[in-house]
C-alpha cells in the first residue's frame, strides 16, 4: 500500500521516546508484532537508536524508532541522549511513553517542555495500565488530542494505538508538490539530466524520480535529456517547453542553450520548495556578498554518499565561493546526522535540497541556524546565484 499521499515516497518517521524503563522497547515490539528491540527490567538496555520498517495502515509505509532513555545521566547516557536528541527531530510524530505505574515525573515533563520547544508534533502514551490499578491518566498534555493508555495485555490498546498513530500521520500529512502552481495539464517539461562520475548507476535519484511520476500525474508531457543534447531537443519540437528543470551544476550550459523567454529552474530549487524552506534560501543567499576573511561556512549534505574527485559539496561549491568573494573562507563538510547544533562560529549554512531526509529535519536545521542568527541557503539557490541567474530561476516559483 502506497503513502496517502502519492507525490510523497519518503517514509514517515515514528520516534519512540521517555525515560529509562518507561516500556518504550515493549510497546514498540507489540505494535510491530514481533521482538525487534531487546527489553529487561534492568535500566538502559536500549543503547542507540533501534529502526524497524513497517505499513501502518491506512498512513502507508512508516519507520519505527525505539530509543534510549532520555533520564540517563552517566557519560555513557549523555551519548545515547544525543543519539535520541538526534532520532526525535528528524520525526514526523514522537511518541512520549510514561509509565503509568510510577505516574508523571519531572523527567517527563523536561521531554514535554522539549518537545514544544522544538515543535514537534508528538502523542502522550501511557504504558504498563494494565499493572496500574484503576489509572486515570491525568489532564491532556499531548499535542494531538487525548492520552491513550496502553498495556500489553490488552490487544485492544494495541490496536488503538496504532490506529490512533496513523490517524495523527493523515491529519498532519502536507501535500507537498514540486510543480503545484507550476505544471498544468497538457504543459510540457523538459528535464536535463547530467550523467557523469557523480550520477548513481542505473537510476535517477529521487527528486528526479518524483517529478518524472507528478508530470504524469498532472498529465503533462516530460522529456528528458542531457545537457549537451539539449539544443536538439528543443530544435525538434514544434512549440517550446513550458518549463525546463535542470540540474543545479548543469546551470551554465543550459542557461546558454535556453532562450530566455523559457522557464528555467532545478531539482534542488524544487526540493527547497517541496521541503518547505525555498524562502528561507532566497533570503539566506545574500549573506555571500557579506562573508569576510576566516569567516566559516558549513556545507551541509543530508545524506552520506561516496564523495567523487569532483564533489559538489567539498569541491564545486568552495571552489565558487572563494571566486566569488575573494575572500580566505574557512570551508567546513558535514554529512547525514552530523549536522552540529553549535553554530556560533558559522557565518553561512549551505544545504543540500533535502531528498533523502524528512521536511521535519530540515527545519530543524534552519531552527538551530536562526537561534544562532546565521543564514541558511541551499545548493540549487547558491549555484544559480553564483550563475548570475538567481533571478530567472525563481520564476517558476512565482
Amino acid at each position: 500500500m502506497s503513502s496517502s499521499n502519492p507525490s510523497n515516497p519518503v517514509r514517515k518517521n515514528i520516534c519512540f521516546i521517555g525515560r529509562t524503563n518507561a516500556g518504550k522497547s515493549t510497546l514498540v515490539n507489540a505494535i510491530l508484532g514481533q521482538d525487534s528491540s531487546i527489553v529487561s527490567a534492568i535500566a538502559g538496555t536500549t543503547t542507540d537508536p533501534v529502526k524497524r520498517n513497517m505499513e501502518l495502515i491506512p498512513a502507508g509505509p512508516v519507520t519505527i524508532t525505539d530509543t534510549a532513555g532520555f533520564d540517563d545521566k552517566s557519560e555513557l547516557g549523555n551519548f545515547r541522549t544525543e543519539k535520541t536528541f538526534t532520532s526525535v527531530i528528524k520525526a514526523d510524530l514522537a511518541v512520549l511513553c510514561i509509565d503509568a505505574v510510577r505516574g508523571i515525573t519531572e523527567s517527563d515533563k523536561e521531554i514535554i517542555g522539549f518537545l514544544n520547544k522544538q515543535e514537534i508534533n508528538f502523542i502522550t502514551v501511557y504504558t504498563k495500565c494494565d499493572c496500574a490499578k484503576d489509572f486515570i491518566p491525568p489532564e491532556n498534555n499531548s499535542s494531538n488530542g487525548q492520552c491513550l493508555c496502553t498495556g500489553i495485555t490488552d490487544t485492544n490498546s494495541i490496536t488503538a494505538l496504532k490506529n490512533r498513530l496513523a490517524e495523527i500521520l493523515i491529519q498532519t500529512e502536507e501535500n507537498r508538490s514540486l510543480f503545484e502552481g507550476i505544471v498544468n495539464q497538457g504543459d510540457t517539461v523538459i528535464l536535463v539530466i547530467p550523467v557523469d562520475e557523480g550520477a548513481p548507476k542505473g537510476r535517477l535519484i529521487l527528486p528526479q524520480q518524483i517529478a518524472l511520476r507528478e508530470i504524469l500525474d498532472r498529465n503533462a508531457t516530460g522529456i528528458i535529456t542531457k545537457p549537451q543534447d539539449l539544443e536538439n531537443v528543443l530544435g525538434n519540437l514544434k512549440n517550446p517547453p513550458d518549463l525546463v528543470v535542470t540540474d543545479s551544476q548543469a546551470f551554465d550550459i543550459v542557461n546558454k542553450i535556453l532562450p530566455a523567454e523559457i522557464a528555467l529552474t532545478s531539482f534542488s530549487i524544487l526540493m527547497a520548495r517541496y521541503n518547505g524552506f525555498l524562502s528561507c534560501a532566497v533570503q539566506g543567499i545574500h549573506a555571500v556578498k557579506k562573508l569576510k576573511d576566516n569567516d566559516t561556512v558549513l556545507i551541509c549534505e543530508s545524506c552520506s554518499h561516496h564523495k567523487q574527485c569532483n564533489d559538489i559539496g567539498s569541491v564545486k561549491i568552495p571552489a565558487l565561493l572563494n571566486k566569488i568573494t575573494q575572500k580566505k573562507l574557512v570551508i567546513k563538510n558535514c554529512s547525514g546526522s552530523d549536522y552540529q547544533s553549535d553554530l556560533k562560529d558559522v557565518a553561512l549554512v549551505i544545504h543540500c535540497g533535502g531528498c533523502m531526509t524528512t521536511p521535519r529535519d530540515i527545519k530543524t536545521r534552519m531552527i538551530i541556524a536562526h537561534e544562532h542568527n546565521v543564514p541558511f541557503t541551499n545548493y540549487g539557490i547558491f549555484l544559480a546565484y553564483a550563475n548570475g541567474i538567481l533571478e530567472r530561476c525563481l520564476i517558476p516559483q512565482a
